[in-house]
């Protein structure tokens, strides 16, 4: 479970209380969740062990990618499946390719994070295409997710993991502690009926 764009110490202890197994710090900026690397090198220093910290970029540049990797070491990077390729990143850090479609070619080991056409914009990603997906693939799924339908996306994708950012806000960009933790409570129950 990966809570994304925290940008706060309150929202980012919420999720971790809560039982969030990452954390998502996003560097684009576009997004009203874009941070600075130092602020969330400061954030990621307070994350406990077993906690993942997540680099979250859309096309970046190279220049930003070394801002960021001169302040932060994250476990993850997150970032579109074209990015990879020109982006310089040691090797040590894991890579969540992001996929918007899924078409026959778009098969791949590993873990991927299957999003909605637009990042942050609370858009449903396509469950019937993710699942098709999810079969051979560790897939998070994200995309408009929020407590209200988590359980039935989990249920319909059988995804290995879920990713949230505005459903758990009460503004772009500012997370809920409560919308976080209904969140997360929700994502287990699904889980769990999934499960049985």
């Amino acid at each position: 479970m990966k809570i994304c764009g925290v940008t706060t110490e309150v929202a980012m202890n919420a999720a971790v209380s809560a039982g969030a197994d990452a954390i998502g710090f996003v560097f684009h900026p576009g997004s009203p969740r874009n941070m600075s690397p130092r602020r969330a090198a400061a954030l990621a220093r307070e994350l406990p062990a077993g906690v993942l910290c997540v680099a979250v970029t859309l096309k970046p540049k190279q220049e930003l990618v070394d801002r960021i990797l001169e302040a932060l070491t994250p476990d993850v990077w997150q970032s579109d499946a074209a990015d990879f390729a020109s982006m310089r990143i040691p090797a040590s850090i894991e890579r969540w390719p992001v996929l918007r479609q899924w078409t026959a070619g778009s098969q791949r080991p590993g873990r991927v994070l299957f999003e909605s056409p637009s990042s942050g914009s609370g858009r449903r990603a396509d469950w019937s295409a993710a699942s098709v997906m999810a079969r051979t693939t560790e897939l998070i799924l994200g995309g408009g997710l929020d407590a209200n339908n988590v359980g039935d996306a989990i249920a319909a994708v059988r995804p290995f993991g879920v990713d949230v950012s505005t459903g758990v806000e009460r503004a772009p960009g500012i997370k809920d502690a409560q919308r976080i933790r209904e969140f997360v409570v929700a994502a287990r129950m699904g889980r769990q009926a999934a499960s049985a």
